[in-house]
């Protein structure tokens, strides 16, 4: 546990000049899609009274067709005018960026806006786009360095030591690597916050060198799981240590996705499968989210009467990632081919947990016992007990945790499980070495 006192300061100076540009095409979009939406919604009201629209559906005709016409013309050339000059002083942004220093703010709206319509972001190759990269010591890998983990001779700093024991941590929706770290009030007005990071706290007391994972959470999660797959063979390639043994500790959708880059990882040749020791899920939605299949629901409902469904294009800006947590999708299987806006049944492909890995859950829940109702309704605000034990009414989708592989904690959220000592207690118990743990876990996976 470490003390700070948390930052304070104006928002714009975490923005970056090259946000800028970003910023302003992802301006220039939204003002055309409420544009096309007011039409839309403008045109269904014609509809009922027998008024013709254009030639494109959901599109007015005539002289209100034409003035709808202009505004996105208008929205179009404002914005292009925008892109040009911002383009022309990109230079003048990368060199104040090169010694501008990351700063959490700036990193948590970056993951915010990456979960909502990160999918987007990257399908338009905007420099909003969260590139996936493993974390150490506050940066990014290189690997194309001979050794990623070094710190560059100029670069001055604190440098944990790297051990062959690697514990990897993946963050969950709207997140980032940062947010391992969480504070919490103190009682003592001397050191009014406390710090604490799952990472750390393993790696003082169980000799772990903990690296982070970021990523783009509004991806698919197999895509992402693709992703971790290719860049884990890379991490344990360029480890400068023998590697004795890799660990995992994933928070809800990083759940997901790791399970994804182990279904990925099918070629013998890969050397990381290998070195996989245990897997840690903190509310990890096994089998989805309320929440998204709520969500789902609501684009039903608009879409049900002519008048609302223009509005329902406003639920559909959610990303991939967001939608894959209405069942808990893995593989590609799993959404490839369907509209994942279309309200229809859990049609998952069933994937066990991996044979031969210690796999551990915590679950938690706002209640201070449990009982049917609260772990159905309840869980942790946003994950329901069932789903993060890896409960299902289906047998070949139930996950097999064995007894002693699992942990409820009570009276904990959501992210409060990223800062609960109970939990940071229970991973030391579980990842600290005994012969007998690895036997007894295969065993209860059957």
């Amino acid at each position: 546990m470490n003390c700070h006192t948390r930052p304070t300061g104006t928002p714009m100076k975490h923005l970056r000049g090259s946000d800028l540009a970003a910023v302003a095409k992802l301006a220039t979009s939204a003002t055309l899609g409420v544009t096309r939406m007011v039409e839309g919604v403008h045109q269904s009201v014609w509809g009922t009274l027998g008024v013709s629209g254009g030639a494109v559906a959901g599109q007015t005709g005539g002289l209100t067709g034409l003035i709808y016409k202009t505004v996105r013309g208008v929205t179009n050339l404002v914005g292009k005018g925008l892109d040009l000059a911002l383009t022309q002083l990109q230079p003048l942004f990368e060199a104040a960026d090169q010694a501008a220093p990351e700063t959490p703010q700036r990193e948590a709206v970056l993951a915010a806006l990456n979960g909502v319509l990160g999918d987007q972001l990257d399908a338009s190759q905007s420099s909003l786009a969260t590139p996936m990269t493993f974390r150490w010591a506050g940066r990014a890998l290189d690997f194309q360095l001979p050794n990623p983990l070094a710190f560059p001779a100029d670069q001055t700093g604190f440098a944990p030591p790297v051990t062959g024991k690697i514990l990897l941590l993946i963050h969950g929706l709207c997140m980032n690597d940062l947010q391992w770290s969480t504070s919490t009030q103190s009682k003592t007005s001397t050191q009014p916050y406390l710090t604490h990071n799952h990472g750390q706290w393993l790696a003082d007391e169980l000799g772990y060198t903990p690296i982070y994972l970021r990523y783009n959470t509004g991806l698919h999660t197999s895509q992402n799981g693709r992703l971790l797959c290719s860049l884990l063979e890379e991490l344990v390639k360029h480890w400068p240590v023998k590697v004795d043994e890799l660990s995992v500790v994933v928070h809800s959708m990083g759940g997901l996705v790791m399970r994804s880059a182990l279904h990925c990882a099918i070629d013998p040749a890969l050397t990381w499968p290998k070195h996989l020791k245990n897997i840690a899920f903190l509310g990890t939605p096994h089998h989805g989210a309320p929440l998204e299949r709520a969500g789902n629901w609501i684009d039903v409902i608009l879409g049900s009467t002519p008048f609302s469904r223009p509005f329902a294009k406003l639920g559909q800006l959610r990303s991939a990632g967001i939608t894959d947590l209405r069942y808990g999708h893995v593989v590609d299987e799993d959404w490839r081919g369907h509209d994942r806006f279309r309200s229809k049944p859990d049609s998952r492909v069933a994937l066990p947990l991996p044979a031969h890995i210690n796999c551990f859950t915590v679950a938690a829940t706002l209640a201070g016992q449990r009982s049917p109702l609260a772990d159905r309704l309840i869980g942790d605000g946003l994950v329901p007990l069932a789903s993060a034990l890896g409960q299902h009414a289906q047998a070949t989708k139930t996950l097999a945790f064995g007894k002693t592989s699992q942990r409820i904690v009570h009276r904990t959220s959501h992210m409060a499980l990223l800062s609960s000592p109970e939990v940071a207690q229970q991973l030391v118990t579980w990842l600290r070495p005994r012969s007998t743990m690895r036997a007894s876990t295969t065993q209860s996976l059957g």
